[in-house]
């Protein structure tokens, strides 16, 4: 028996929280209705609540501006059991005000409250928050509400949320050792050339020695980051701010892409987390209700790559001339051929949706794969940069000391 923490609400619209034994998560579930409650959220107690909310594709200027990707997730699961619970959406978004726990984005549902109960769609009232719902999901709603399955199509938003999150956090995680060893080893070389140096600069200066040249250059360095840091300071400020200026400008952020295309492996990373983006979202959308070309014009504005989301344009163009998605697909050259071929078999089945699926589900593990091979070569090769480094630092000092014995006396 597992133990079980839930959130239920009762005929009423209380919320209540409690623990339970079961056996499986179904038979949770089974013992909550029994009981007279209908489940918003069943897990089992240890488990993961929720999924942190990072973006490795993008900026930390919408950290304060838009809500995080949780809440959102935790909301649509929460919204999708109590409509299959038989409740109306005015009903089912008051009781998940009781459950929200940031402020910000409770307002935000209480405004989609009071616009449903005035008679808005569900969808127009969410698309009023685009800093919390998506074109994407404003249009996954409105497709759910228009085939009566809105529900379902909540349904298939959280997983889609989920499994999203899930790949971004999976990628944040495995760079923050190789972050942590630049931040460490940086910090060691700043130390040693501001504080370690400058002591032994003044020994031989006061002994008037003859030091070797690469010591020499070593201690320029050191005098040069000491007496002229904030030159460093602004000169790293500028660079950053012109980085961010030249790629926010169409030609310099399609430049930028396309070097990001051509690097060795961080490339093919970067290629391959664009296809499965593309196949779970477009999948989702098609199993969702819908139309493809409104489907396409979606994804074509999520990739996170220029000269990709250009071709994606060129795609939907082809589609709407009549052509069949899988052929401009494999003209790109971006998807790769096994893609292509299951995309084809699911446009002649008639099941294109679950083949889209299934193309993100295996992209999405061969990502993983990919990350484990690339940290795998960037940890040990940043170890050795940063030991080449402070080795040159210390065989400096060493022959400096050494060319002390040559001194007179």
């Amino acid at each position: 028996m597992t133990v079980f923490s839930y959130k239920a609400s009762d005929f009423s619209g209380k919320v209540v929280k409690g623990t339970l034994e079961a056996g499986g998560e179904k038979d949770a579930v089974g013992k909550l209705q029994e009981m007279g409650y209908i489940p918003i959220r069943v897990t089992a107690s240890g488990a993961k609540q929720g999924i942190s909310d990072a973006d490795v594709s993008g900026g930390l200027t919408s950290l304060f501006s838009r809500v995080a990707t949780k809440d959102v997730m935790l909301f649509t699961q929460d919204l999708s059991a109590l409509l299959e619970a038989g409740l109306p959406i005015d009903r089912a978004l008051t009781i998940l005000l009781d459950v929200i726990e940031k402020d910000r984005f409770r307002g935000i549902v209480r405004d989609i409250l009071r616009s449903v109960q005035s008679g808005a769609y569900l969808s127009d009232a969410m698309a009023q928050h685009p800093n919390a719902f998506s074109d994407f999901y404003v249009n996954m709603v409105r497709a759910g509400e228009a085939g009566g399955v809105l529900e379902n199509v909540l349904d298939r938003l959280g997983i889609f949320l989920e499994t999203s999150q899930e790949l971004k956090e999976y990628i944040t995680s495995a760079l923050i050792y190789p972050i942590f060893l630049v931040c460490v080893g940086g910090a060691s070389i700043i130390i040693l050339m501001t504080f370690v140096i400058p002591k032994f600069s003044m020994i031989f200066s006061d002994l008037g020695a003859s030091i070797p040249a690469s010591t020499q250059i070593l201690l320029g360095f050191s005098g040069a980051l000491r007496d002229y840091w904030w030159v460093f300071l602004l000169t790293g400020s500028g660079l950053l701010l012109f980085y961010r200026w030249y790629a926010g400008t169409p030609a310099g952020r399609q430049r930028i892409d396309r070097y990001k295309l051509r690097l060795p492996v961080a490339g093919d990373l970067i290629r391959k987390v664009e296809v499965a983006r593309f196949a779970r979202t477009l999948g989702t959308l098609v199993k969702s209700g819908v139309p493809i070309l409104q489907a396409l014009k979606l994804v074509r504005e999520i990739i996170g790559n220029t000269l990709i989301a250009g071709e994606m344009a060129r795609v939907y163009e082809r589609v709407k001339e009549g052509d069949r998605l899988s052929r401009p697909l494999e003209e790109t050259g971006i998807f790769p051929g096994l893609a292509v071929q299951m995309i084809t078999v699911g446009e002649e089945s008639g099941r294109l949706d679950e083949m889209l699926l299934r193309v993100a589900d295996n992209y999405e593990k061969v990502v993983r794969n990919l990350i484990k091979r690339f940290v795998s070569i960037l940890e040990p090769a940043m170890i050795l940069i940063m030991g080449l480094v402070i080795g040159f630092i210390v065989i400096s000092m060493l022959m400096a000391i050494f060319s002390m014995n040559d001194m007179p006396f």
